[in-house]
C-alpha cells in the first residue's frame, strides 16, 4: 500500500511569480536602501531597516518588498523571510493607517486589557488582526510593551497610551478614524503607520516637536524616588561577592578550554530494584575481579 503525501497549509501563501516595483519607485527605493547600507560595515546587517523601509512603501512586508530586500544585500529570498517573520513588527497582511494593538499581557489583562480589547472588537466589527473596512484602523492584541507601570496599556503605531479603559480606547479610534490629530500619553504626535515604518528604517522625523524627550511619569519614578529616600545604593563591583576579576575569569577559561570531556565510567548504575542492588545477591559487594583482570576478559 503506498502512502499518499500529506499537505499542511499554514494559510501564508506566496506568488510564484516575481513582482518588483515599478521603475520610479524602485530609483526611489533603490537611493534610500543605498543611504541605509552605507551606515553598516557589512551590507546584510542593514536588513532590519531595509525591511521597515519596504513596509513604509506598501504598508506590509510583500513579496515584491521581500525581492527587492535580497536583491540589494545579495540574499535569497527565503533568508529575508525567515527574518521578516521572526519580529513581530514585520506585518504579513494588509495594515491600516494605525495599528492599534492592545496589551493582553498578564499584568495589562488583569488590568482590563482583556476587556478593552474585546470592546474595541465589536465597536470596530473587526476580530484581533483585522482591519476596519475604511482602512483606517488594524486592531491587534500585542505582548508586553514594558509599560507595565501604567497597564493597561494601548499603543498605536508603537506610541504609548496609558492607564486606558474601555471608554478611552472607543474615544481614541473615533479619533483617529476622524482625522484628528493625536498625540500620545508620551512620545511624539501620531503620524500613520507607513511613516513611522520609515522613521524606524532611520530616516529623520523632521515634523515640530518629534524629537522632544518623553518626561517619564511617577509611576516611572516611584521606585528611584524611594531608593533616595532610604538611602539605597548600588553595591560597588568589588563588594559584589565576585572577587575574580576580568584577568582571573579568563584564566579560568583557558584553562578547560579544548580539554576533552572525562571518559565515561566502565560500569553503568545499577538499577533500583534490580538484582545488582537486592541485599542477598552474590554481586552485591560488586564483581570478584576487577573489571579486565577475569578470566573471561584475558580470553577475550
Amino acid at each position: 500500500m503506498t502512502a499518499e503525501p500529506v499537505f499542511i497549509d499554514f494559510a501564508m501563501h506566496h506568488e510564484t511569480t516575481v513582482h518588483r516595483y515599478a521603475s520610479d519607485i524602485l530609483a526611489r527605493l533603490e537611493a534610500d536602501a543605498a543611504e541605509i547600507i552605507a551606515r553598516y560595515p557589512s551590507p546584510r546587517s542593514a536588513l532590519l531597516p531595509l525591511l521597515h523601509l519596504v513596509q513604509s512603501e506598501d504598508g506590509y512586508v510583500t513579496p515584491t518588498g521581500i525581492g527587492f530586500c535580497a536583491d540589494q544585500l545579495s540574499l535569497t529570498p527565503a533568508e529575508v523571510t525567515a527574518v521578516s517573520t521572526f519580529y513581530s513588527m514585520y506585518r504579513r497582511r494588509e495594515t491600516g493607517d494605525y495599528l492599534v494593538g492592545v496589551c493582553t499581557n498578564t499584568l495589562c489583562a488583569v488590568m482590563g486589557g482583556d476587556e478593552i480589547l474585546a470592546d474595541l472588537s465589536e465597536y470596530l466589527g473587526v476580530e484581533a488582526g483585522g482591519t476596519t473596512a475604511d482602512g483606517t484602523i488594524t486592531l491587534e492584541h500585542i505582548e508586553c510593551n514594558a509599560a507595565c507601570d501604567y497597564a493597561p496599556v494601548v499603543m498605536v503605531n508603537w506610541e504609548f497610551f496609558d492607564n486606558q479603559t474601555p471608554r478611552s480606547g472607543r474615544e481614541l479610534v473615533d479619533a483617529l478614524r476622524g482625522g484628528e490629530q493625536v498625540t500620545p500619553t508620551r512620545g511624539a504626535p501620531l503620524c500613520t503607520f507607513r511613516e513611522t515604518a520609515r522613521f524606524l528604517a532611520g530616516f529623520a522625523d523632521t515634523r515640530a516637536g518629534a524629537s522632544d524627550a518623553a518626561v517619564p511619569g511617577d509611576a516611572t519614578l516611584a521606585g528611584l524616588r524611594i531608593a533616595r529616600e532610604q538611602g539605597m545604593e548600588t553595591p560597588a563591583p568589588e563588594a559584589s561577592g565576585d572577587a575574580s576579576g576580568p584577568d582571573d575569569q579568563r584564566a579560568a577559561a583557558e584553562s578547560v578550554a579544548d580539554k576533552p570531556a572525562p571518559a565515561p565510567g566502565t560500569t553503568a548504575p545499577p538499577t533500583s530494584g534490580s538484582s545488582e542492588t537486592a541485599p542477598d545477591s552474590p554481586v552485591a559487594d560488586g564483581p570478584k575481579h576487577p573489571v579486565g583482570d577475569s578470566p573471561e576478559d584475558k580470553e577475550a
